[in-house]
């Protein structure tokens, strides 16, 4: 196996040689292959280098001093979706999602950038998503894109076919944003109905609280249907899963510091998140800290109280007076939720509970719809083959409902499901039992 662009480098780096932090995890990988076949982009390009096992030894080499860190390394570990479906494949149990991570934030430190793709990058990473405040900022000018009509006439006038294809589809994927005034319904503390048997802490997210504030609240009122105060505090900030994915670990450190300080103040049984991104950072907080004493065990202790919606739901006595909701149902495994959290069947167990819910089978179910955080915007190619791939199994499976339990999915798959001119709604789980309590009380 060689990388041609790749030469011997004398270059010193904190990650490398036998006694860098982790070294030991690349010998974890015993070159089996059994990865191979459930790597989406081995699977779309056929080239080992694009494979889980071709990356692992291209950043060992790297590790090892025995080759630079070349465009042809950055290309190659940057195409990855860090899907970790080969995790679930691996049976040496190599934390191959835990290494290229390790290994973005070294290319992040050393790799240089244009100023103009660094400068962009730090107002993203560094202000816009970590501010509350600046993110619902950001987002004025699509709301008014949107609330003035202008999307409807701009789309209807064919001036988007003027824009180059990935200007295209990015606008294409917009969502209608929900109404700024929802975000009320999200209080500090939201009753229990009835009888409070759980005191929970709801994560909103960032992105997830400006795109997707109707499953935000969905998410509260399943919670207090089933019995649980719902605290939502006020001075959460952004997980940082974003940030980890893309190198930026300092910044992911911060944040997880600032939430797990938050959270602890709250004094909840459990800590529920709705996006499954996210999901499997927070319950990894443990990992990113682990060199830091101070935070290690506090860090370890939040992840432990952390749960999908789903997972939660699925060990709670449930509520069962839901109306019917009758519809063809697939469910589309998010990845960070089937490999990075191991949630499976749960959110098919819950919909299954849905009186009129038929849930049919979806081929290749978990694998990667090609959103993966923002890897539709930085491979846009690639996004697309994956997307396709998806949408035709979604079209074989003819459902009217697609359920899936995270955001950039959603936004993914909508645009399939558009561009393909297939009359199927995308949602998340949640909102679908939100949608079942509400039906029971109005008698439907």
């Amino acid at each position: 196996m060689t990388d041609e662009s790749a030469t011997v480098s004398q270059t010193s780096s904190p990650l490398r040689g036998a006694n860098a932090p982790h070294y030991e995890r690349f010998l974890d990988c015993i070159h089996c292959g059994l990865c191979l076949p459930f790597c989406p982009t081995y699977a779309e390009l056929g080239v080992e280098m694009d494979s889980p096992r071709g990356r692992l030894y291209l950043m060992r080499a790297y590790t090892d001093g025995r080759i630079e860190m070349t465009e042809n390394y950055v290309k190659h570990l940057y195409l990855c979706l860090d899907c970790r479906a080969c995790e679930t494949a691996c049976p040496s149990g190599v934390r191959y999602g835990h290494i290229v991570e390790l290994a973005r934030a070294e290319i992040e430190r050393h790799h240089p950038r244009p100023d103009r793709v660094r400068r962009l990058r730090d107002l993203v990473f560094k202000r816009v998503l970590p501010s509350a405040r600046l993110l619902a900022f950001a987002f004025w000018p699509l709301r008014l894109y949107q609330g003035l009509g202008l999307q409807t006439l701009i789309r209807q006038s064919g001036l988007l076919q003027s824009l180059p294809a990935g200007l295209r589809e990015m606008e294409a994927m917009l969502p209608r944003l929900p109404r700024r005034s929802l975000k009320r319904a999200l209080k500090p503390v939201i009753p229990a109905k009835g009888t409070r048997r759980y005191r929970v802490g709801l994560v909103t997210g960032c992105i997830m609280n400006e795109m997707f504030t109707q499953i935000n609240v969905a998410t509260a009122r399943v919670l207090a249907e089933n019995g649980c105060e719902v605290v939502i505090p006020a001075a959460q900030t952004c997980c940082g899963a974003l940030h980890v994915h893309n190198g930026e670990r300092a910044m992911a450190e911060a944040l997880a510091r600032k939430n797990i300080e938050v959270f602890e103040q709250a004094g909840v049984d459990a800590i529920i998140i709705n996006s499954a991104g996210c999901g499997a950072h927070l319950k990894e907080y443990g990992d990113l800290l682990e060199h830091d004493p101070a935070s290690h065990e506090r860090a370890a202790a939040f992840s432990a109280k952390v749960k999908d919606i789903s997972e939660f739901l699925a060990e709670i006595p449930l509520n069962e007076l839901m109306g019917p909701i009758n519809a063809r149902v697939a469910y589309h495994d998010a990845c960070h939720l089937a490999h990075g959290q191991r949630v499976r069947e749960q959110p098919r167990a819950l919909l299954r509970r849905i009186p009129g819910v038929t849930l049919v089978d979806l081929a290749e179910s978990d694998w990667c719809c090609g959103s993966a955080g923002i890897y539709n915007i930085t491979q846009p190619e690639m996004s697309m083959r994956l997307l396709a791939r998806k949408m035709s199994h979604i079209t074989a499976a003819d459902p009217d409902i697609v359920a899936t339990g995270n955001p950039g999915c959603l936004l993914q798959i909508r645009y399939g499901a558009m561009r393909d001119k297939k009359r199927i709604e995308v949602v998340h789980p949640v909102e679908l039992l939100d949608r079942a309590y509400q039906a029971a009380k109005k008698g439907v």
